[in-house]
């Protein structure tokens, strides 16, 4: 890949990642509505209605809201809080299991937050947890000789790093060959799934008189302690919230994160400066890597406590909708997992008592992606653009100057902010001569 269509990859993830909240907020927004619309074509009664709808207009619209309302309210009581519920016990079991299940996958969204601040494209979400996953599974059901909390903690570690190494590959391949991350990742995905499977039908990870392929539980040891009765909340949220306090810290606050941002806005400019963008876009991956190996340990000793080949299931790509959707910060990436599982244990209860299917559920989240792809898209669907054009129109008529287009195309992350220091590039005019920098000091 040349130089040029790197920069370009770099730039675009960049943007990406950084959506402004006004583009975030329109996708959702947007999905929604779509989301509504085939919830009227899936529901039976609008479908009758409609039929004659002219002789009955009143019949339509009636069936109409009663299916929108219907479905928004099972969704609300499936994932926050059922009211209806005989005890008080179970009106909040809706609330602790969305956080339960936006624990590792908001710890996911962390890791793929880091690629997209440092521009790039990880998407071997997947392949990383399902790795992180098999390790600290095999660490919980084979390494009982340790004592309970250090066996704990060891599992958790060994899920960090072989997460980490698996996304090092990908690192690797692009600081040495120049191989595209998004392919390399996808590739890994597809190779860890295999890799998988072919584990659980070796006797080291197939449980004794078993016929299906599935591991042995981990040990009680290793599993991470619920922290209320008769609930699935576990530690892992801790962990969580200490991830998250990690991720500030490395990007804003550490010379290694100013370091992936810098190479993430300006690849020259880094080099100009003395950072070796190669050996960063490696410790990238590997950070990426490590984030999602631990969402992936701790989704296995927090709920599963034992290895299928279906344990990610789609955390690994709904992390990168989290990770966008929440703008690649920790606060977004927080509210944006808990928004996202909130989504999917409240479908499960819409289908279940409003016959809504829960595909509507996935159609929702990936339209939200497809739209925060396309920021021009949604400003033209939501009125912004036109809200910009005359802002503009009005900042001319009254002689303020204006930035070019490609100014206001950028998003904060690209033309250097306080959050983001811009590096200069060697064609200042009062450069030193031997091309260092400031920030190269900094660095």
């Amino acid at each position: 890949m040349s130089e040029k269509n790197t920069a370009s990859s770099r730039t675009l993830a960049q943007r990406i990642g950084r959506s402004e909240v006004s583009v975030v907020i329109g996708a959702f927004i947007i999905a929604a509505i779509i989301g509504s619309v085939l919830i009227l074509i899936a529901n039976e009664d609008v479908r009758e209605s409609f039929g004659y709808v002219f002789a009955r207009p009143s019949d339509f619209f009636s069936a109409a809201w009663a299916a929108i309302a219907g479905a928004y309210e099972a969704m609300f009581r499936g994932a926050i809080f059922d009211y209806n519920a005989r005890t008080t016990a179970l009106m909040w079991r809706p609330l602790f299991e969305t956080l339960t299940v936006a624990t590792p996958l908001i710890i996911a969204a962390y890791g793929m937050a880091v690629g997209f601040r440092a521009g790039m494209f990880n998407i071997g979400g997947t392949g990383q947890l399902l790795i992180g996953a098999a390790m600290a599974g095999y660490v919980g059901f084979t390494w009982t000789f340790l004592p309970p909390v250090v066996h704990l903690i060891v599992a958790l570690v060994v899920g960090a790093l072989a997460g980490a190494v698996w996304g090092g590959i990908a690192g690797f391949l692009k600081a040495r060959f120049e191989a595209n991350e998004v392919i390399s990742t996808i590739m890994l995905n597809w190779i860890a799934v295999s890799l998988l499977g072919f584990l659980l039908t070796t006797k080291a990870f197939t449980a004794a008189n078993s016929s299906q392929p599935v591991s042995p539980n981990v040990a009680v040891n290793a599993q991470l302690p619920t922290l209320l009765t008769g609930y699935r909340l576990h530690a892992g949220i801790v962990i969580m919230l200490l991830a998250g306090v990690f991720m500030w810290w490395l990007l804003t606050r550490s010379s290694l994160g100013f370091k992936f941002r810098t190479v993430g806005e300006n690849p020259r400019a880094a080099q100009v400066a003395g950072i070796k963008v190669g050996t960063t876009s490696f410790l990238v991956m590997v950070v990426a890597g490590a984030l999602v190996g631990l969402a992936g340990s701790v989704h296995l000793l927090g709920t599963e406590h034992r290895l299928t080949s279906g344990i990610a299931g789609s955390i690994g790509f709904d992390a990168i909708t989290v990770a966008l959707l929440g703008r690649s910060g920790p606060v977004g990436i927080l509210l944006a997992g808990l928004l996202f599982a909130a989504l999917g244990v409240g479908g499960r209860f819409m289908e279940s008592s409003q016959g809504v299917p829960i595909d509507l559920v996935s159609i929702v989240q990936a339209l939200v992606v497809l739209f925060i792809a396309a920021p021009p898209l949604v400003r033209t669907l939501t009125g912004l653009s036109l809200l910009a054009r005359d802002k503009k129109s009005d900042a001319n008529s009254a002689g303020e100057p204006q930035a070019t287009s490609e100014e206001s195309d950028a998003s904060p992350a690209t033309v250097g902010t306080s959050e983001t220091p811009a590096v200069a590039g060697s064609h200042r005019a009062d450069a030193p001569a031997d091309g260092t920098t400031d920030a190269s000091k900094e660095a």
